[in-house]
């Protein structure tokens, strides 16, 4: 709604925490908050022989967002505004 009414047509807005967490430490995050054991970790030579060439493509196209257009266009406060938050009280 906010895009509707806060800013130019046809604006992508990427819906993304502020937070610059890797993804492995996104995984030891959730295991610590949950009680589970931490995944293992892997080296990228080790996950090319275990893993199916679909896992390998989500490694090899990860990205960093960026949330300014959600935060200053559309003026938006998020809930959780980092991803700990989130998994915590989420």
């Amino acid at each position: 709604v906010a895009a509707l009414y806060r800013t130019w047509p046809q604006r992508v807005f990427n819906a993304c925490d502020g937070s610059e967490m890797k993804v492995g430490d996104y995984y030891d995050l959730a295991a610590d908050i949950t009680g589970l054991p931490r995944p293992p970790r892997l080296t990228r030579a080790e996950a090319a022989e275990r893993l199916s060439p679909m896992q390998m493509s989500f490694l090899a196209e990860s990205r960093r967002l960026v949330n300014r257009r959600l935060r200053e266009e559309l003026r938006l406060v998020l809930r959780y505004p980092t991803i700990e938050q989130g998994l915590r009280e989420g």
